[in-house]
């Protein structure tokens, strides 16, 4: 098997992995970065979904081959203290009842957010549609991406 080197939440990990393995599987059974979910392994659900090149994009369909010269980011590296104004928005909503898909949707809400600064409600819900909370959670999450938003501008 191959060995990559990713550039993961600021640091340089070396990997050791088939071509083909999703990078899913390498944050989770190779590096231990749990906060990353595995949903549906299709890219349908947006559980998986981390960062890269401040892109959000959905791991376990992203082939760990592909990732020389990237910067990734997961969930553990969006904010060492939990304070990104998405995870603060989150927190003060209550956003979450099982939990599950919220990694991905803040990943999701924090790409859409760093590029557009003040975004209608409309724009929000079209940026957080690939993500699916199977509590149903739709308006405190489209509630939370609106108060990040006011908290970055």
């Amino acid at each position: 098997m191959p060995n990559y080197t990713l550039h993961i939440n600021g640091k340089r990990r070396s990997v050791t992995a088939d071509a083909d393995t999703p990078l899913l599987w390498v944050l989770r059974d190779e590096l231990n970065l749990l906060g990353t979910k595995f949903g549906c392994g299709i890219a349908q659900c947006g559980a998986c979904t981390v960062h890269i090149d401040g892109v959000a994009i959905k791991s376990c369909q992203m082939q760990v081959s592909y990732l020389d010269d990237v910067i990734i980011t997961t969930i553990e590296g969006l904010s060492v203290d939990g304070k990104h104004p998405v995870q603060q928005a989150w927190k003060e909503l209550d956003v979450p009842q099982c939990g599950y898909c919220q990694a991905g949707q803040i990943m999701t809400a924090a790409a859409f957010l760093k590029e557009h600064r003040n975004p209608s409600e409309e724009e929000i819900r079209i940026a957080m549609n690939g993500n699916i909370c199977r509590c149903a959670a739709y308006n405190r999450i489209e509630k939370a991406v609106k108060v990040a938003a006011e908290k970055m501008s």
